[in-house]
C-alpha cells in the first residue's frame, strides 16, 4: 500500500519534503518523485508485491507514467487473458500494459482496490481513478486550471491552504460524515468511488466520468435458486480470499471478531495460508466477543492474538486518532480500529477483514423493517401513529435492547421527509434539532439521490442497501479502516468487496438477505459449513463501544475543555447553548444519542484546533 500525490500546472512552490513527510506512514519503504512536462508525481511505497526495485514508482512504460495506491488482485489472470508478458510481476506494470491495450476500459476488468494517477505523455492527459467501492482514497484540489491531488487531506491542506466550506461542515454534523465528493474545504473534492477524472494537462479542462455504479446491479435480479445462491456466494468468497492472499509477497493475517463475516474470511484464509495470524479486540466495558473468536481460531489452528484495550491512555491518544483523518470524524469505532491495527502491525503487514458484508448482504438490524415496510413512502396513518407513540413513550437509553430498537423504528417511521428518515435511521444525530443550526445543513447531493430513488422501482430494502453503500460505507466505514491501518503502515484487504460480489449480491432476492427478522440469512446459512454453531445467529455488534461511558468518564475532561471553551469553532455552525445544555443533560434525549452528538461535535472541534495556522 502506498501514498500518492501530484501537481498539474501548479505554479506555487511546493516543498517535496513536506509531501513525503506527510505521506511517509502510507509508504515507509521508498519515496520518489518524477517531473514531466507540467506534471509532477510523488509516491511513497509500502512494498507488498514485487518487492524488488522493478516495483518502484513513479513507474514508466512506453510513454506512460503512473503512481498507484492499492492492489489489483487478478492482474496475473489478466496478463494471461490478454497475452501480456513482462519479467516483473508488478500489478502496477500490468495497469500500464492494459492501458496501452484497452485505455480506461481496463477498469472493468479489475478486481482490486485502487487510486491512481496515470499520465499519458503522448496525448498530454492524466487520469485519476478510484475503485468500485472507494477502498483507497483520493482527494483533488482544482482551481483555475491547476490541479493538486493526494491520498490524504492533511498533507493536501498543508500544501494548498484552502478555505473552509461551512456548508459542508454543517452537512457533516447532520449526517455524521461527508457525503460522497464533499470535504471540509473549498475547491477540494473527494474523487468518488467508481469514477475517474480525465484532465487535459495543456488546457486544465477536466471531465468527471462514472465508470461504475452499483445501482445497475440492484436492477439485475439474480435467477439462482436459494441453494445455488449459497453455493455461488461460497465460490465468490473463496476466490476473493485466495486472490487477496496470493497477491502478497508477505504474510497475510486476518482481523477476527466473534461475527460471521470475519469468521468466514478467516476460515477460508486458513485453507490458503499455513499458520494464519489472527487478531481479536477485547474491549473493557463492552460485550466480550473474544471467546467466540477463540473458537474459530482453535478450529483453524491460527496463531491468535487477543488485543486487550482498556483505554487507559485514551485521553492522551484521542487527539492523534481523530486528526489522522484530516477531516472531522464522528465514527467512534475508529478508536479500537486504531489500536488493533497498531498491534497487528507488530506481526504482519497485510490483514484481511469483513468490511462490506453488512452493506452487501443485509447485516444491520435496521434493515429488517425495510424488508417489510416502505419507510421511503410512509402513509399518513403510519406516520402519525409513529409520532403519537414516540410522544408518549419514555426515551430509550439501553443501546442493544429490543425497546431501543422499537423506539428508533418508531422515530424514523414518523418522518415524511426521506432525508430526515434516512439520517434518523442511519446516523441518528441532529434530526429533530434542525433549529439549532446557524448554518443550515442542505444535504443537496444526498437529497437528490433520495429523490431519484423514489422512482427507481427498487424495493425499500434495496434502496436502503444502495444508499448505505454510497454513503455510510464510502464516507465513513472504509475511510475509518484505511486511516486506522495506514497510520501504522498496515494494509487492509476486504474480500466481501471483490468485483464478483458487487455484481452478484445486489441482485439477490430480499428474502435471501432478510428472512423474517433474521439478518444476513444467506451468509449465516453459508457459515454453517465453516463456523461453530454458537456464532451463526449472534447479533451484529461490530466494535461495541461504551461511548456514553467515555463521554462521562475517560473523555469527560477532554470534551468539556474543548466544547465549553470561550469561543469554540462549532459556535459558527451551531447554537453553543444547545451543546452546553446537552452536556448538562437539559435536553430530553437518550444517553447514547447524547454521547454520539457530543462526540461528533468534539471531533469537529479537535479537527479545527489542529489545522495549520
Amino acid at each position: 500500500m502506498c501514498g500518492i500525490f501530484g501537481l498539474i500546472d501548479y505554479k506555487s512552490p511546493m516543498a517535496e519534503e513536506l509531501i513525503f513527510e506527510g505521506l511517509r506512514h502510507r509508504g515507509p519503504d521508498q519515496q520518489q518523485s518524477r517531473s514531466q512536462d507540467n506534471v509532477v508525481l510523488y509516491h511513497t511505497r509500502l512494498a507488498i508485491q514485487d518487492l524488488s526495485v522493478t516495483g518502484c514508482q513513479p513507474m514508466s512504460y512506453h510513454g506512460l507514467v503512473i503512481v498507484f495506491n492499492g492492489e489489483i488482485y487478478n492482474h496475473m489472470e489478466l496478463r494471461r487473458k490478454y497475452n501480456l508478458e513482462a519479467s516483473s510481476h508488478s500489478d502496477t506494470l500490468t495497469i500500464l500494459m492494459l492501458f496501452e491495450l484497452l485505455g480506461m476500459k481496463m477498469l472493468d476488468e479489475f478486481d482490486g482496490m485502487f487510486a491512481f494517477a496515470l499520465y499519458d505523455q503522448h496525448n498530454r492527459r492524466i487520469y485519476l481513478a478510484r475503485d468500485r467501492a472507494g477502498k483507497k482514497p483520493l482527494y483533488v484540489y482544482g482551481k483555475q486550471g491547476s490541479w493538486v491531488f493526494s491520498s490524504e487531506l492533511n498533507v493536501l491542506n498543508r500544501c494548498v491552504k484552502p478555505e473552509l466550506n461551512y456548508e459542508a461542515l454543517a452537512d457533516y454534523l447532520y449526517l455524521g460524515h461527508f457525503y460522497r465528493r464533499a470535504t471540509p474545504y473549498m475547491h477540494i473534492d473527494e474523487l468518488e468511488s467508481g469514477h475517474y477524472l480525465k484532465i487535459d494537462t495543456l488546457t486544465g479542462y477536466a471531465e468527471n466520468i462514472t465508470w461504475y455504479n452499483i445501482e445497475a446491479a440492484y436492477h439485475q435480479q439474480q435467477v439462482f435458486s436459494y441453494k445455488e445462491s449459497v453455493e455461488r456466494l461460497d465460490d465468490i468468497l473463496q476466490q476473493a480470499v485466495r486472490r487477496r492472499i496470493d497477491s502478497s509477497d508477505l504474510d497475510v493475517g486476518s482481523f477476527l471478531s466473534g461475527g460471521i463475516d470475519s469468521g468466514l474470511v478467516t476460515a477460508m484464509a486458513a485453507a490458503h495460508s499455513s499458520k494464519l495470524k489472527t487478531f481479536t479486540v477485547k474491549v473493557r466495558g463492552s460485550f466480550d466477543e473474544s471467546m467466540l473468536a477463540q473458537q474459530v481460531a482453535e478450529r483453524y489452528e491460527t496463531q491468535h492474538t487477543v488485543v486487550e484495550i482498556d483505554f487507559s491512555d485514551l485521553d492522551k491518544d484521542i487527539e492523534k486518532i481523530l486528526t489522522n483523518h484530516g477531516e472531522p470524524n464522528s465514527d467512534n469505532s475508529a478508536i479500537p480500529s486504531y489500536y488493533v491495527a497498531r498491534e497487528a502491525k507488530k506481526h504482519i503487514t497485510v490483514a484481511l477483514n469483513g468490511d462490506g458484508a453488512d452493506e452487501m448482504l443485509g447485516g444491520y438490524r435496521r434493515y429488517v423493517p425495510f424488508k417489510h415496510i416502505d419507510f421511503f413512502n410512509p402513509g399518513a396513518f403510519q406516520r402519525n401513529g409513529a409520532r403519537l407513540l414516540t410522544s408518549v413513550l419514555p426515551v430509550a437509553h439501553k443501546k442493544q435492547s429490543y425497546y431501543t430498537y422499537l423506539y428508533r423504528l418508531l422515530k424514523f417511521a414518523g418522518y415524511a421527509d426521506p432525508l430526515k428518515m434516512y439520517c434518523s435511521a442511519s446516523s441518528d444525530l441532529f434530526v429533530g434539532f434542525e433549529d439549532q443550526f446557524l448554518v443550515q445543513p442542505l444535504m443537496g447531493d444526498l437529497s437528490a439521490n433520495l429523490e431519484r430513488m423514489e422512482n427507481s422501482g427498487l424495493s425499500p430494502l434495496k434502496k436502503l442497501l444502495y444508499l448505505d453503500f454510497e454513503s455510510m460505507l464510502f464516507g465513513r466505514l472504509l475511510p475509518k479502516m484505511d486511516i486506522a491501518t495506514m497510520a501504522h503502515s498496515l494494509e487492509g484487504r476486504s474480500p466481501f468487496l471483490c468485483r464478483e460480489m458487487l455484481d452478484f449480491a445486489p441482485g439477490l432476492k430480499d428474502s435471501y438477505k432478510i428472512k423474517g427478522i433474521r439478518t444476513k440469512s444467506i451468509l449465516r446459512d453459508l457459515a454453517t459449513k465453516y463456523l461453530p454453531k454458537t456464532l451463526i445467529d449472534q447479533p451484529k455488534r461490530g466494535f461495541e463501544i461504551p461511548l456514553a461511558r467515555w463521554v462521562d468518564y475517560e473523555l469527560k475532561i477532554n470534551i468539556e475543555q474543548v466544547l465549553i471553551a470561550g469561543d469554540p469553532f462549532y459556535g459558527t455552525l451551531l447554537k453553543k447553548d444547545f451543546i452546553l445544555d446537552l452536556l448538562r443533560r437539559k435536553i430530553q434525549i437518550s444517553e447514547e444519542r447524547r454521547a454520539k452528538i457530543l462526540f461528533c461535535v468534539f471531533s469537529l472541534e479537535v479537527w479545527y484546533q489542529n489545522l495549520p495556522k
